[in-house]
């Protein structure tokens, strides 16, 4: 995975027309690396991906890499925000009024950085307003769920096929004794959107594939209206 601190260099790279992937599955270095007899070293891990088969790469581009960290951003507020929540639980009353301030100033951020995120995925996608008014998620209670398609859009945009979009969210049944390989970052996204447009936080995985379904028609048909704007 690219590191997040390192996104603006790749953008960078990118601009200049230089093509940026990724491997899907880190470990897999160690493991070709285990099975080559080799020792861990730099030139060692290179030799290693250079025998790992083109399909474990993907290529991103600057949308993503861009969506991306923004989110990285959200998800550390809601990190803290949760550990906040927690924490009163068990202290003083003389620390709880400090700490409540801490809960709503955090909040706030939330709010900031979701909205930050919308805009970015309005820009970005032509698509997404589109994809929120048939969602029936536009009102301002609806801020969380607007976020999370944000994060989704990346994903809509990079496959040519719902089936591989499908198994990449983790919406297939695993081989037994088998871990199941997927974006955990895409599907709790689309977990949270489930729960933003169904109006409850209990739902099921049918529930999630027919949502992500229904994204998917209303996005890529026609496909042109995914492209970015010069």
């Amino acid at each position: 995975m690219i590191p997040v601190v390192h996104t603006n260099a790749f953008i960078e790279l990118l601009k200049r027309d230089v093509e940026v992937y990724y491997l899907r599955r880190v470990r897999m270095v160690k493991e070709v690396r285990e099975k080559l007899g080799m020792s861990k070293s730099a030139k060692n891990d290179i030799k290693a991906m250079m025998t790992i088969d083109d399909r474990w790469f993907q290529k991103v581009d600057e949308n993503y890499l861009v969506i991306r960290r923004m989110a990285s951003t959200l998800r550390c507020l809601m990190r803290t925000l949760q550990d906040y929540e927690n924490r009163l639980q068990s202290i003083s009353d003389d620390e709880r009024e400090d700490l409540e301030d801490l809960i709503k100033t955090t909040k706030k951020k939330i709010e900031r950085q979701a909205k930050r995120i919308v805009e970015e995925a309005r820009k970005r996608y032509p698509v997404y307003d589109e994809v929120v008014e048939e969602l029936g998620i536009t009102d301002e209670n609806h801020l969380m769920g607007r976020e999370a398609l944000a994060e989704l859009m990346p994903y809509i945009g990079r496959f040519t096929s719902y089936h591989k979009l499908r198994r990449f969210s983790g919406l297939f049944n695993g081989s037994k004794g088998v871990n199941k390989f997927y974006s955990k970052t895409a599907r709790t996204a689309l977990s949270r959107l489930t729960s933003a447009v169904l109006g409850k936080t209990e739902h099921t995985a049918k529930d999630e594939e027919r949502l992500l379904k229904r994204i998917w028609t209303i996005a890529k048909w026609p496909r042109e209206r995914l492209r970015v704007p010069a």
